[in-house]
């Protein structure tokens, strides 16, 4: 039988870990304090505690536990005090940072991080990023993100906190048709355009579905909206992962799910599965990657998605040496290629959302490329060249043409062409810093690797080359600079 909790003299149901006889309002009233913690000053933290990826991950992930660690390492504050700092009791505060508890309540939660002098953007329900913080106008002085880094993770954070916190107005259907070409539009430009400008209509067009989903439209409705809304956060996933913050993406691919899952689409769900697979590829931890590649082929219609994800597990396989598992994802990629297509939802967008042959061949050369089998790797590298350079400019995919080149080079160099890897080489390193997703920086470096080789010993060429490319810069290396 249960034990009868028991009541504070002011009548509060005392909870079951307490082992005083009264509540914490009544204990703080007897140690000369109250519950309104609103007269004592946020902690002394340093300038940029609040953008640090730690921080925003904490924050993100709604684990308070281990943003009030962080704070009182910074601060060297005991939990009493910080208890006093956001209206807790110690014994709150220490369940928090051991995960036997968690802060869910709205009112708590910002009172929690308001007592902590969080920025006003990093408080759910408060006035957050829109189109205008991102062309460099605040919603408080100071607290704009001042590069697309802190962008990136503000983004997931704010992702995070709506999927938590969604409620279930009226929505014209021209609107939805307005919201779904806008994503058509993004998709589209995202493979042949820089990510900023991308990055911030991607914002814009979430804050609009927000904005909706917030409005209890009808659930019809509520299936649509969240289908573009995990749409988004997709598309967000992969602009976080160039940019070399795989915290921040796969915060956007769990945001991501939870739309999936309320408007039951298996479409977007083994896409988001398939972008999960992709991020963990490029990951330490690339074994994951066959995880969620599974997971996604358990949703995966026939066609360009199941597809797509037999070739991110054939790559992922390669690259942590697992060749025959690499080779028979080969085999489930050239099956999937001859069943009937069926339509998986995200096709009307095209472009990231899409899995054309070119991208095709670029995946099969650089699963080739991992596994050593040197001609049949730069037989489909060549080919994904040649079908994005004779296809339509908004299909050309800079960064697909890119790893395709560094795969001909690794393979060049594996022969000892020098010359021939050079050529290929130079275009790469020439490439605007805008255009350098972090993919591209950690394949050049490989390549660096390879120059490095007692082979080219005494090469002047190659000692150059290997020098540009240990100094490569992608854009997630770049030097700070403010939003214009």
């Amino acid at each position: 039988m249960a034990t009868e909790r028991q009541r504070c003299a002011c009548g509060t149901l005392l909870d079951r870990y307490n082992k005083d006889d009264s509540c914490a309002r009544c204990v703080r009233a007897r140690r000369g304090t109250t519950a309104d913690s609103s007269h004592l000053d946020p902690p002394q933290l340093p300038q940029d505690f609040w953008q640090s990826p730690e921080v925003l991950s904490a924050i993100g992930a709604q684990e308070f536990g281990d943003l009030s660690r962080l704070v009182r390492q910074q601060t060297r504050l005991t939990q009493n005090s910080l208890a006093q700092l956001v209206g807790l009791t110690q014994g709150f505060i220490s369940k928090l940072e051991s995960g036997t508890t968690r802060l869910e309540v709205h009112e708590k939660v910002l009172r929690f991080l308001e007592g902590l002098g969080a920025p006003v953007l990093l408080r759910p329900g408060l006035p957050q990023v829109s189109p205008r913080t991102t062309t460099g106008t605040s919603a408080a002085p100071g607290d704009a993100p001042r590069d697309l880094h802190q962008l990136a993770a503000i983004a997931a954070a704010e992702s995070l906190n709506f999927a938590s916190q969604y409620s279930t107005g009226t929505t014209t259907s021209e609107e939805v048709d307005e919201i779904r070409r806008a994503i058509a539009t993004i998709a589209t430009e995202y493979v042949h355009s820089p990510i900023e400008p991308v990055f911030t209509r991607l914002l814009a067009t979430r804050e609009q579905l927000f904005t909706l989903l917030r409005e209890q439209p009808k659930p019809r409705e509520a299936m649509n909206l969240f289908f573009l809304t995990g749409t988004t956060c997709l598309l967000l996933a992969h602009a976080s992962q160039n940019l070399g913050d795989e915290a921040a993406a796969m915060a956007q691919i769990r945001t991501a799910w939870t739309c999936a899952d309320r408007a039951d689409h298996n479409g977007l769900r083994a896409w988001v599965r398939g972008t999960a697979a992709l991020i963990a590829e490029w990951s330490p931890q690339a074994q994951d990657a066959f995880t969620h590649t599974q997971s996604a082929l358990a949703y995966a219609p026939t066609g360009e998605s199941r597809i797509r994800i037999a070739a991110i597990q054939a790559r992922a396989a390669a690259r942590i040496g697992d060749e025959q598992r690499a080779r028979s994802s080969l085999n489930v990629l050239r099956h999937a290629r001859e069943e009937w297509p069926d339509a998986d939802g995200l096709e009307q967008f095209g472009g990231l959302l899409s899995f054309p042959t070119e991208k095709q061949a670029f995946y099969i050369g650089g699963t080739y490329t991992l596994l050593g089998d040197y001609s049949r790797a730069e037989q489909h590298a060549k080919e994904a060249i040649k079908l994005y350079e004779q296809g339509t400019p908004e299909a050309y995919s800079y960064g697909d043409v890119a790893l395709a080149r560094l795969d001909i080079v690794t393979v060049r160099l594996a022969k000892g062409e020098l010359e021939g890897a050079s050529a290929e080489l130079r275009k790469i390193l020439e490439l605007p810093p805008q255009l350098r997703i972090r993919q591209l920086g950690t394949a050049v470096q490989r390549v660096a690797g390879l120059l490095s080789h007692k082979k080219f010993d005494g090469n002047r060429t190659a000692r150059e080359l290997a020098d540009a490319a240990v100094s490569y810069r992608t854009m997630d290396s770049q030097e700070k600079a403010p939003l214009q």
